[in-house]
């Protein structure tokens, strides 16, 4: 450090806190204040934990957004279809089971599939290690609500 001292700094993927360590209990404020001014920040996270496994958001534009999802050994996400938007996966580590309509699809690292709107749709992990892929998403809207669950085994609506 270069004429500083007494200082926290506190980095995470999303967020840099800085303060005198006298102030450091003063996090509750800057929450205070981000919240009050409206923003996402003050609730939302990068790192998104689901009963599957978690997936972190990457990058976000008009009508598309990037997550990188890691499912864990022997899970799977609802079987589900969304009305406003299509889903690209590139699997880059593990082994992915595809449920794509009626077909069921096995696929590999640096291998990809492609779900058109309106298409039912799983995600599952025969594997026994961490499967992690690159998700596009692109379409009018991308929130979560969005999601439609046909069958879940974590018993969510």
């Amino acid at each position: 450090m270069c004429g500083v001292s007494d200082l926290v700094v506190v980095t995470t993927r999303d967020a840099v806190m800085i303060s005198h360590r006298d102030r450091a209990q003063d996090v509750k404020k800057m929450v205070a204040r981000l919240t009050h001014a409206g923003r996402q920040e003050a609730t939302a996270h990068n790192r998104i934990y689901r009963p599957w496994g978690f997936y972190e958001g990457l990058i976000q534009g008009e009508r598309f957004q990037v997550k990188r999802i890691v499912v864990q050994p022997g899970q799977k996400l609802s079987l589900q279809k969304h009305f406003h938007r299509a889903e690209h996966w590139v699997v880059v580590a593990g082994t992915a089971l595809v449920t794509k309509a009626e077909d069921i699809v096995m696929l590999r690292e640096n291998e990809s599939i492609y779900l058109p709107l309106g298409i039912v749709h799983r995600l599952e992990n025969p594997g026994k290690i961490p499967l992690t892929l690159i998700e596009v998403q692109s379409g009018p809207y991308l929130g979560d609500d969005d999601i439609v669950r046909i069958e879940d085994v974590y018993s969510r609506a």
